[in-house]
């Protein structure tokens, strides 16, 4: 994604104090198409500032399409939309981008700069003023200060994500749209990215939050949207949203048997169990009725010739309440 040229520094975006009690993002019944597609239709949320905001879904979904939206690089089909207390609309275009910053999936850094000299490049895109400090104070803030003169060709792909962060962060952005920051990251690495977000929003800043990883969410988000084919389908605090579901218990059994049969079986024996799956040598068991039920599943599995060697009670997650909503696993996608 091409950085969007600046007239000027963010300076004009509302000081925390002018921002109280006022959303971030308004968003009513927004849609875009693509001819005879629909990338996304009637999404309707609001953003609180200082708030993390996730926009959950697989690829495919919409998020993407609506980051772009929001950013002003495509124009909404229908529907109203405000960012950072502007109208979003062609016009105000210039203003909005002066406001926000878009970190996509893929940085789209020049490799052979150094760090210091990709981001001098895209501070002189925004005409940010005295860009030496704000480049440190970004390098420092994403803990890449001694890497300033590496060049980005030679650093990892996760280092690549920071500086990236780094870039969206020149600006002080009102809103921070972060789209699938962690994508193709190991664990290490997906982990440092969650730490800098997580220091992000103990200084306050807005971010938009997009990610087909649900356990990334759950850690990250105040508030989520969880987004299949286009649509949202729900909205609230990932807890609240855990204790909407009927199917609120995970019960995680292993034995010496076949986990296959075993499954059969508790699905046979047990009424409540509504869902089984072999995953890494367990067998894990969707259970509707809670703790209450494990006594019988015990006692199922024995009279069925099974040997448990441990049983495990799990709460709820966010892939339990996505396969909920849809019928079918995130990582089917």
């Amino acid at each position: 994604m091409r950085a969007p040229v600046l007239s000027q520094a963010s300076t004009d975006a509302p000081a925390p104090e002018d921002t109280k009690g006022q959303p971030a993002l308004v968003v009513h019944q927004l849609t875009k198409c693509f001819g005879e597609r629909t990338a996304f239709s009637g999404v309707s949320f609001q953003v609180a500032y200082g708030e993390v905001f996730g926009f959950l879904g697989p690829n495919g979904a919409g998020k993407t399409t609506t980051v772009r939206t929001l950013g002003t690089l495509i124009e909404p089909t229908s529907g109203s939309a405000t960012v950072a207390g502007i109208p979003l609309s062609p016009e105000n275009g210039v203003e909005i981008r002066q406001r926000v910053s878009v970190m996509p999936e893929s940085p789209g850094l020049y490799l052979r700069l150094t760090v210091t000299e990709n981001l001098e490049y895209f501070a002189s895109l925004y005409g940010l003023r005295q860009a030496g400090a704000r480049i440190k104070d970004a390098l420092d803030a994403v803990n890449l200060g001694d890497r300033a003169g590496d060049l980005c060709g030679g650093l990892s792909k996760g280092l690549r994500q920071r500086v990236g962060l780094a870039r969206t962060l020149l600006s002080d952005p009102a809103i921070m749209f972060l789209d699938e920051p962690t994508s193709g990251l190991d664990p290490v690495a997906a982990r440092d990215v969650h730490d800098l977000i997580i220091g992000l929003r103990q200084k306050g800043v807005t971010i938009f939050l997009t990610t087909h990883r649900l356990e990334e969410a759950e850690r990250l988000c105040d508030r989520v949207a969880i987004m299949d084919h286009g649509r949202v389908l729900a909205l609230d605090t990932p807890a609240n949203l855990k204790r909407s579901i009927e199917a609120d218990t995970i019960v995680t059994v292993r034995t010496t048997g076949g986990l296959d049969q075993l499954g059969e079986l508790l699905s046979r024996e047990v009424a409540g169990v509504t869902r089984t799956r072999s995953n890494d040598g367990r067998l894990e068991l969707h259970v509707q009725g809670g703790e209450r039920l494990v006594p019988r599943i015990v006692l199922a599995a024995e009279h069925g010739g099974f040997d448990l060697l441990d049983v495990s009670i799990a709460e709820p997650s966010l892939e339990t309440v996505f396969i909920n909503l849809t019928g079918r696993e995130l990582r089917e996608e």
